[in-house]
């Protein structure tokens, strides 16, 4: 091939290259300006008042294409497909008990996105706010509304591979004492101390304003451990467990575990352990579960799976019966009324 000839095909890659770049470009460009515009076939959502203490609504971050998406909306705590009320508090993750509200959510610069954990009252005006390390992950709080715990990655961005490190802080709401990573507190395997450099903790789920459950990772293993924010110890209880959630009657605790034989990006299903007796059920979702499930009841959970606008929201019993079944779409991080 002569010299020309090689200039040539160089050219006619690089254009093609160049081709395909832009057309991607525009495309990523076209998909986010869509999510501005309301589907014609998505959920009716229109803005009004939202607060946090109203029994007869139940709160989602709102998924939805169209101007209101990720803000927090209301719908009828009977009729979740219902019209949404959205607030206009946007937040990447969110949860409410009490009239306290949790709202982690991105601050947009100009060279780059940081994030910010803004405890919100119960008209979802804004209390305080700390900056966080990271990407937000997971949020609670406590049913009496006076401790919250937020997660974020601190490097790497998923749970489902080993290099990723995670920061969870705890905060007292009548003291704003902040106990910015849980990991300065004393951890116990076995009845022996643990001290280690790859101790990773997450997933808070409280009991009350003082005791808690969370996942602790160290050694390759990740644990159920029980916190206690005076004391400032965590225990561990039982292992493969990650992102634990508390039944309302505080017996049970809901959570993703690992399963043999499973994908490697998709190795998680959801079961429920006793915590009398640490027994274990496996629900009927046998699909991936990469979420901190929510007790709707003393009998049902909620979770997130991947849906056409991001996430929808799904629902199985916790005692093994049953099949999934979708509870709404469009929405991610929900909070039940009590």
């Amino acid at each position: 091939m002569s010299r020309t000839a090689r200039l040539l095909v160089l050219l006619a890659a690089v254009l093609v290259l160049g081709g395909v770049a832009v057309g991607a470009t525009l495309h990523a460009a076209g998909q986010a300006a869509q999510k501005d515009h309301t589907q014609a076939d998505g959920p009716a959502v229109a803005p009004g008042t939202v607060r946090l203490d109203d029994p007869r609504h139940t709160l989602f971050r709102n998924m939805a294409w169209g101007p209101h998406r990720d803000e927090i909306t209301a719908v009828p705590a009977g009729r979740l497909s219902g019209p949404r009320t959205a607030s206009g508090v946007r937040c990447l993750r969110f949860h409410e008990a009490s009239g306290t509200g949790i709202c982690l959510r991105a601050v947009h610069g100009k060279l780059r996105d940081t994030y910010r954990a803004v405890l919100l009252d119960k008209r979802l005006r804004e209390v305080r706010h700390y900056d966080v390390a990271g990407t937000p992950t997971r949020a609670r709080v406590s049913p009496g509304g006076h401790t919250v715990a937020w997660t974020v990655f601190v490097s790497g961005d998923s749970y489902a591979g080993t290099a990723f490190s995670t920061r969870t802080s705890l905060l007292d709401t009548r003291t704003w004492r902040l106990d910015a990573n849980l990991e300065t507190y004393a951890l116990t395997v076995d009845g022996h101390p643990v001290h280690a450099v790859d101790i990773n903790i997450w997933g808070v789920t409280f009991a009350d304003d003082n005791r808690f459950y969370a996942t602790a990772a160290t050694g390759g293993k990740t644990y159920l451990v029980r916190g206690d924010r005076t004391a400032r110890t965590l225990t561990a209880l039982h292992t493969n467990v990650e992102c634990p959630s508390l039944s309302p009657d505080g017996t049970r605790v809901a959570y993703k575990k690992r399963v043999n034989g499973a994908a490697p990006d998709a190795p998680w299903r959801l079961y429920v352990l006793d915590l009398r007796t640490l027994h274990e059920t496996s629900t009927g979702e046998h699909r991936n579960v990469d979420d901190q499930a929510v007790w709707r009841d003393d009998r049902t959970l909620v979770y997130s799976l991947p849906g056409d606008f991001g996430s929808d929201l799904w629902t199985v019993p916790a005692d093994g019966t049953g099949t999934p079944q979708r509870l709404v779409t469009a929405a991610l991080a929900p909070a039940f009324p009590r």
